[in-house]
């Protein structure tokens, strides 16, 4: 079989450069599908669209954890030496390029989804007080939470798929275009309803919402940085109840997979409610018993946002 060695980022057409790294070949499993291992939802369900039958696609991280601080298992990191593409987002997994050179495979594939995405810089608590003094912002890894940016992940996932199945190519291409065209669809309801809001800011649990809040003209305000177990100083509290007091806001919103009482506390102290906001780093059982996906999970985004700027 021809082999296609895969040593450079690949230049898609309209597209920012993204990264393929392994051999890509036409062999697959036994069953005749790939094997394709991803990191978190996100990854696995853009992936999921894209190969349609053609793939046994899994997700390392279990429904119900929270990614930035999960670390895989020797049993993940066989499933990982196994692949025959893994798919992962970038920045966000701190364990994966360890987890990478750790389990060498020639023939696997690799695409950093968010390769080439223009990345926006976010601060976690203890930098904001340390800034001043010449330590770098982190990148922010939530690129997947704008819809638009959503669809350049579908595109790198879709490029990795055909460069190692060039078999079925035009049944990648066709799967990603109509996924593509739901994103570019869910784009445009949040143009629609996000235009005419009475107010722009929107308070968060954590700094996840940058690339949605950029995208639409919004004002993200986070109660914590990058990550959502941090905690805020005690200044940065007074800072947050100072701010939501001057701009009225009515609503704070947390997250499913972490403990809401810094959100819980604000909310109280000003005598506003809390609402959930998504950032769609993991399913919960509940989610999975409903059969929320992302689309759904945003569209729900959307209309706790509208909600809550138009009060």
């Amino acid at each position: 079989m021809k082999t296609l060695w895969m040593t450079k980022s690949l230049m898609l057409t309209g597209l920012s450069t993204i990264l393929l790294t392994g051999c890509a070949t036409d062999t697959v499993s036994s069953d005749g599908k790939l094997d394709v291992v991803t990191s978190f939802y996100p990854m696995y369900e853009f992936t999921k669209q894209v190969a349609g039958e053609h793939a046994n696609v899994i997700a390392l991280i279990p429904v119900g954890s929270e990614p930035h601080d999960w670390e895989p298992s020797a049993k993940d990191m066989k499933k990982v030496k196994e692949a025959d593409v893994f798919i992962y987002n970038g920045i966000v997994e701190g364990w994966a390029e360890q987890a990478l050179q750790s389990t060498a495979n020639t023939k696997r594939v690799v695409v950093e989804a968010s390769n080439g995405i223009d990345l926006i810089e976010g601060l976690h608590q203890e930098e904001e007080e340390e800034e001043e003094e010449g330590h770098s912002h982190e990148l922010d890894p939530h690129v997947w939470l704008s819809p638009v940016l959503a669809q350049r992940e579908v595109e790198a996932i879709a490029q990795g798929l055909i460069a190692v199945d060039p078999t079925h190519k035009d049944d990648y291409r066709n799967n990603a275009d109509r996924y593509i065209a739901k994103l570019k669809a869910l784009d445009g309801t949040f143009r629609e309803a996000l235009a005419s809001v009475k107010h722009k800011e929107f308070v968060t649990q954590h700094a996840a919402f940058g690339y949605l809040a950029k995208e639409y003209g919004l004002t993200q305000v986070p109660i914590a940085g990058l990550s959502p177990e941090e905690e805020p100083a005690p200044d940065k509290m007074a800072d947050i109840i100072e701010f939501v007091k001057e701009k009225q806001v009515k609503t704070i919103f947390f997250e499913t997979l972490v403990d809401p009482k810094v959100a819980t506390t604000i909310a109280k102290e000003i005598n506003a409610h809390t609402d959930v906001l998504n950032p769609l780093e993991g399913l919960t059982a509940e989610d999975k018993k409903n059969n929320l996906d992302y689309i759904s999970i945003m569209t729900n985004n959307l209309h706790a946002l509208k909600k809550a700027l138009d009060e």
